[in-house]
């Protein structure tokens, strides 16, 4: 008889994870929350019913930040059948502003579309209309030290 995995038996690997599902986003939203990204690193290809952004995320899973310190790793997210994409509080002529993506919320409509809705720090937002919802987050760089050297905090 096999003994089940434990999550000490884990080793730290890049991410590459996908969303099919409501359950599935709440992982994803999770790993991805507090990521920061400048406006100039967002790509809607209309053409190929992608949304894309290319984030600087926060190592939540990092079983050794006690050892290392906070690390992040460069990831992208990417959004599929995507129908429209709209945005709010975002000034969009600024490519190096900075946004902190604070979570990623699905609202599901008569079939399989629904909206996705990107909550950012202060008053932004991203909303995608999506077709049926797919997404992935992929790391695509090693992880580095966090420049600020800290667990993001929302006092909670």
């Amino acid at each position: 008889m096999q003994d089940d995995a434990r999550f000490e038996d884990g080793q730290e690997k890049p991410l590459n994870l996908g969303a099919f599902d409501a359950d599935d986003l709440k992982v994803l939203s999770a790993l991805a929350q507090d990521a920061v990204f400048p406006v100039g690193e967002m790509r809607w290809q209309a053409s190929e019913r992608r949304f894309a952004l290319l984030l600087n995320r926060f190592r939540w899973e990092d079983g050794g930040r006690d050892r290392h310190g906070a690390e992040r790793v460069q990831s992208v997210l990417v959004i599929d059948n995507v129908q429209k994409v709209a945005s709010q509080g975002i000034d969009r002529s600024d490519k190096e502003m900075i946004l902190s993506l604070l979570s990623i919320d699905w609202q599901p409509g008569a079939d399989a579309d629904g909206m996705l809705e990107l909550t950012l720090a202060g008053d932004g937002a991203i909303r995608v209309q999506v077709e049926a919802l797919e997404l992935s987050l992929r790391d695509v760089t090693r992880p580095y030290r966090a420049p600020s050297g800290n667990t993001p905090d929302h006092g909670a």
